[in-house]
């Protein structure tokens, strides 16, 4: 395995693999059944216009082993814009080679580049190795916060309402 992966944004063409990476995810989570997405999808909504994610990839031998999607985030608290990292996801064979964090310091340093201040993201409550690894790289675990979701029927009902 490389000591330094390559790593590179995502371009358009990388929607096939990143799809495949981010299903590779839901399999792992027991979340197959909620995976919808395409890579039309993320045709779409990442590389358009306004693009509502990015992507950093990381390969070897310009094959795609892992990668990171992010978008903006703001904390009215910090009074500071940052990025939430909304998946990470590094191919077994590529475990332990340093993939995930060189990702996540790369998402750092473009956070900082453009006057971000911080790195967000949730992690599955049963990812004992997740939680693990954001700690090393000193992330903690926000104990006064929860997260909350609302869609489906009832964000269809609250949207109606608001009419």
């Amino acid at each position: 395995m490389p000591s330094h992966p390559e790593i590179r944004l995502a371009q358009k063409p990388d929607a096939p693999a990143i799809h495949a990476m981010l299903l590779e995810i839901a399999k792992t989570t027991g979340c197959e059944d909620k995976f919808r997405s395409t890579p039309d999808d993320l045709v779409r909504d990442g590389f358009g216009e306004s693009p509502a994610f990015e992507a950093l990839i990381a390969t070897d031998h310009q094959t795609p082993v892992a990668v990171c999607v992010f978008f903006p985030s703001y904390s009215t608290f910090r009074g500071k814009a940052g990025l939430y990292i909304q998946d990470l996801y590094v191919a077994p064979s590529h475990r332990g080679g340093g993939f995930a964090r060189h990702l996540v310091a790369n998402v750092a340093r473009r956070a900082r580049a453009s006057g971000k201040s911080y790195i967000r993201l949730s992690v599955d409550a049963e990812n004992m190795v997740g939680q693990r690894f954001y700690e090393k790289l000193g992330m903690r675990h926000a104990t006064d916060e929860r997260i909350f979701v609302l869609d489906g029927p009832a964000f269809d009902h609250l949207a109606t309402e608001a009419s």
